[in-house]
């Protein structure tokens, strides 16, 4: 008896120690694919850009991204390819918290994203799903930025 205990308390322990120690990515970011461009005036502007060409110039929205708490929406703008500014359309504000989220996490996930020049930067603590959000929409728009 006492043996089944100790194996029972060994495994358990073995999991929970396993379980913490996954990495901490969001695969679906990987999977995000790019979006071709539709039809226009000129062949090298793209979906959502209010200005730009192919060299990657111009405000390039990205797509609406629905989140376990509302939709992230992010528009790009970049000046010859490097991200000069970021502003969020839409993140979610139902309530008071996920106001409070907002407040703390989008700055932080916009200087992270404006520093790294990319969408691939660490999510913001307490603010998983917005920040996952930000990232999808932030890389659709810059995948139409380099289309």
């Amino acid at each position: 008896m006492r043996r089944a205990v100790l194996a029972t308390t060994g495994i358990s322990a073995l999991v929970v120690a396993l379980l913490a120690l996954k990495p901490h990515q969001f695969p679906a970011l990987a999977g995000v694919a790019p979006r071709s461009p539709t039809a226009s005036s000129s062949p090298h502007n793209s979906v959502g850009a209010t200005s730009g060409s192919s060299t990657g110039t111009g405000t390039f929205t990205g797509d609406p991204v629905d989140t376990r708490y509302g939709a992230v929406q992010v528009a790009a703008t970049l000046s010859e390819g490097k991200i000069t500014a970021i502003k969020v359309l839409r993140a979610p504000d139902q309530n008071g918290r996920d106001q409070e989220i907002d407040s703390y996490a989008l700055p932080r996930l916009t200087q992270e994203a404006i520093g790294a020049q990319s969408a691939h930067i660490d999510a913001v603590s307490g603010a998983s799903y917005t920040s996952q959000g930000y990232m999808q929409s932030l890389q659709s728009a810059l995948d139409q930025a380099h289309a």
